[in-house]
């Protein structure tokens, strides 16, 4: 049964009304629960089993017709739908219900919005800055991160694994510049960084709920998370080529493959982020798997395809791929080059565009990291 249904800024108010007051030095969410619960007696006049009615009177709502032993002689003012309500009434008071839910939920999700952003503490309270706040959290993520080290050090050797077999299994081809290695390469790595990085947020969702009901900075909390995880984003695409440019021997340097390879890794750790925050953790899991394989297929097809020609420029795969195929194209030279740049054009590469596909994976990255804080602050889950 409902009593109350609304804002929390209104509770007390509402509840002075009926003549039900807080004592000093009583928690009003405890004393409210305890006047439910029949354990302590209101101080208004009224019992715990007629504050439904009083609620339903409030709005306006039929009272069933069980329940109308319960109106008092205060009430009996405002109980001119005491009658048991007939069709017309009913949907009078579902749309009425329906308005008064909704407009609930839009001053809740206002009033987290606000306390995440335009901060008014009334306690008179001396609360941290972002940067002092950003300095503990690092410390704290720090250390979490130390005490999972056996689990980084199995996300490495998987890296490992990944890379010999891949760099073993796909060779280069003069005709495709090694564009199958390549393929395998995107797939692997955001496969392998994605689940990695789904365990920053998917394992303190609760954590951050009861701190930032409490004032905790969100932006502190998520930056500090995030810087963190810049060390996996630098020190991964290493340990994978570690064993995948030797096994594969492409043309391209070591260096550039390294630099499309962090901008891949940086890429994909803010769409994990996303689904880390947005879902439950094992939908989060399934659409990590997912969401590399699809949309290296789809950044594999040709460059006319339906798929390609409106929605390529919105995969970060096909940035990917091109960046890493470009590369390596950029190591052939004189009669090599011409022999091969019809390979390059069916494709619909440009040799220039290699450091675009980089700012493209970045901006992947950053925008994605945007929408992860975005939903943190402003989505709650169950």
């Amino acid at each position: 049964m409902i009593v109350y249904h609304g804002p929390v800024k209104k509770v007390e108010q509402y509840f002075s009304g009926l003549g039900i007051t807080v004592p000093d030095r009583v928690n009003p969410p405890d004393h409210f629960i305890d006047i439910l619960e029949g354990i302590v007696k209101p101080n208004g006049g009224v019992t715990h089993q007629q504050l439904p009615v009083r609620w339903m009177l409030h709005n306006g709502y039929p009272v069933p017709s069980d329940m109308l032993q319960y109106i008092d002689g205060d009430a009996t003012s405002l109980a001119g739908n005491v009658a048991d309500p007939g069709a017309e009434d009913t949907g009078q008071s579902f749309a009425g219900d329906l308005w008064e839910d909704m407009m609930c939920n839009v001053e809740l999700k206002r009033d987290y919005i606000e306390h995440n952003f335009i901060r008014s503490d009334l306690s008179n309270r001396l609360t941290p800055g972002i940067t002092c706040q950003y300095r503990y959290f690092l410390g704290r993520v720090g250390k979490q991160r130390l005490r999972e080290a056996r689990i980084q050090a199995v996300d490495y050797l998987i890296l490992l694994v990944a890379g010999a077999c891949l760099g073993t299994l796909a060779k280069v081809s003069d005709e495709t510049f090694g564009s199958l290695g390549y393929t395998y390469t995107v797939i692997a790595v955001s496969l392998l960084c994605k689940i990695a990085a789904l365990r920053s947020f998917a394992l303190d969702k609760l954590l951050y709920k009861r701190e930032s009901a409490s004032g905790m900075s969100s932006l502190a909390y998520f930056l500090a998370k995030d810087t963190v995880d810049d060390f996996n984003t630098i020190i991964k695409p290493l340990v994978y080529l570690s064993m995948f440019y030797f096994f594969n021997n492409p043309r391209s340097s070591f260096t550039d493959n390294y630099i499309v390879l962090l901008c891949l890794v940086y890429c994909v750790t803010g769409i994990a982020y996303v689904l880390a925050i947005f879902l439950e953790p094992t939908p989060a899991q399934l659409w990590s798997v997912i969401l590399p394989v699809i949309l290296t297929l789809i950044a594999t097809q040709d460059k006319d395809s339906l798929a390609m020609k409106h929605f390529g420029h919105f995969f970060y795969t096909s940035w990917a791929l091109e960046a890493f195929v470009i590369s390596n194209a950029e190591r052939y030279s004189g009669v090599w080059l011409i022999t091969r740049c019809e390979s390059l054009m069916e494709s619909g590469y440009d040799l220039d565009d290699w450091a675009q596909c980089l700012l493209c994976l970045i901006l992947f990255g950053i925008v994605s990291r945007i929408v992860a804080f975005f939903v943190m602050v402003t989505f709650k889950q169950k």
